[in-house]
C-alpha cells in the first residue's frame, strides 16, 4: 500500500529536529531507520502529517566506553552493534541479540533507538536492556531526563516518552555474565518468546559459581518486556547447577499478566517455551563466569 501524503525534513542538530516537530500543531513523528514506522505508514496504521529525519543528526550514533560505563546512540543501526568490537568485548549480550534480529536488510537499516521507542511486544532489544538495567537518556521541549528501561516500556507499545521527546542514548554497566535466547518466529525473526539473563558471579574464597545478583527479562511473552522475578529469586545465593537453573526456569510465567495468544503460539506454549528459554539464557550466562 501506498502511505497518506506527509511533510519531509530532514534535521541536522537535535535542537532542530525538536522544533521541526513542535512547530506543527498535526501530527509528526520522528524518522531514524523507518523499520518500525514505514510499514504502520503503509498499512496506514499510523499517518503523521511531518517526518522528520534525525539519522544525519551528529552525536546520535556510536558506542563507546568511559566512566565504567558502556553508551549507545540512538540511531546506531543494528548491523553496527552486532559488528561492535566494544560490545563484544564488555557486553557481547547486546552484539548477539542484535545479530538475532530480522535479516541483514534490517540490521543495516533499523537502529536501537527506534525499536525502544516503538516498543513491539515480539523485539528483542527491550528485554536485553531491562535485563542490563540499562537506562535511557530522553531529550524533549520540557529538557532532558533519564529513565531506566524497566520503567520505560510500560505496555502493548506503551511507553514513558511524551509526544515531541526523543531518546538519544543508552547507557549501561559492562558485563560479560549475561545472554539471550529466543524461539523466532521463522518469517519475520521476531520472538515468539526471548529471555535475556544477566547474571553477578562471585568466584574466589571457596565460593566459585554462587549467584550473588540476577536480572531477567523476557520478551514475545507478554505485551512488553518485563522482569522475571521469581526465576531472579530462585538463582540468587544458588550455585548455578543444572537443577537449580531448571527449577528457576519453571517460574517464568509467574507474575506475568495478558500473555500473549496468537495464530503464532497459544498462550500455554509461550508460557513453556518461556521456561526453555530462560534456562537456555541462565545456562549461557552462567558459562561466561
Amino acid at each position: 500500500m501506498i502511505p497518506a501524503a506527509f511533510d519531509y525534513r530532514r534535521a541536522k542538530t537535535i535542537d532542530e529536529a525538536l522544533a521541526l516537530i513542535g512547530e506543527t500543531a498535526e501530527e509528526a513523528r520522528f524518522l531514524a531507520g523507518g523499520h518500525s514506522l514505514i510499514p504502520l505508514m503503509k498499512l496506514r496504521f499510523s499517518q503523521p502529517d511531518r517526518l522528520v529525519d534525525i539519522m544525519h543528526v551528529p552525536g546520535l550514533a556510536g558506542i563507546w566506553e568511559r566512566n565504567g560505563q558502556v553508551g549507545i546512540g540512538a540511531t546506531t543501526r543494528y548491523v553496527e552493534l552486532e559488528r561492535s568490537r566494544i560490545l563484544q568485548d564488555v557486553l557481547p549480550v547486546v552484539a548477539e541479540a542484535a545479530g538475532e534480529i530480522g535479516d541483514p536488510q534490517v540490521r543495516h537499516r533499523g537502529t536501537i533507538g527506534g525499536s525502544l521507542a516503538h516498543a513491539d511486544p515480539a523485539a528483542d532489544l527491550p528485554a536485553v536492556m531491562v535485563a542490563l538495567d540499562a537506562f535511557l537518556d530522553i531529550v524533549g521541549p520540557q529538557g532532558r531526563r533519564r529513565v531506566q528501561a524497566e520503567d520505560f516500556f510500560q505496555g502493548f507499545f506503551t511507553v514513558d516518552l511524551a509526544e515531541g521527546e526523543l531518546i538519544t542514548e543508552m547507557r549501561m554497566l559492562p558485563r560479560r555474565t549475561a545472554a539471550y535466547a529466543k524461539l523466532h518466529q521463522k518469517a519475520s525473526h521476531f520472538a515468539l518468546v526471548g529471555v535475556a539473563a544477566a547474571l553477578e558471579i562471585e568466584a574466589g574464597n571457596g565460593a566459585d559459581g554462587v549467584c550473588r545478583g540476577a536480572r531477567v527479562a523476557v520478551t514475545g511473552l507478554s505485551t512488553h518486556a518485563q522482569r522475571l522475578r521469581g526465576v531472579e529469586a530462585s538463582l540468587i545465593g544458588e550455585r548455578l547447577e543444572e537443577e537449580v537453573i531448571r527449577a528457576a526456569a519453571e517460574r517464568a510465567p509467574e507474575g506475568i499478566e495478558e500473555v500473549n495468544d496468537d495464530l503464532h503460539g497459544s498462550a500455554e506454549y509461550r508460557r513453556e517455551m518461556a521456561k526453555v528459554f530462560a534456562a537456555r539464557a541462565i545456562r549461557r550466562a552462567a558459562a561466561r563466569a
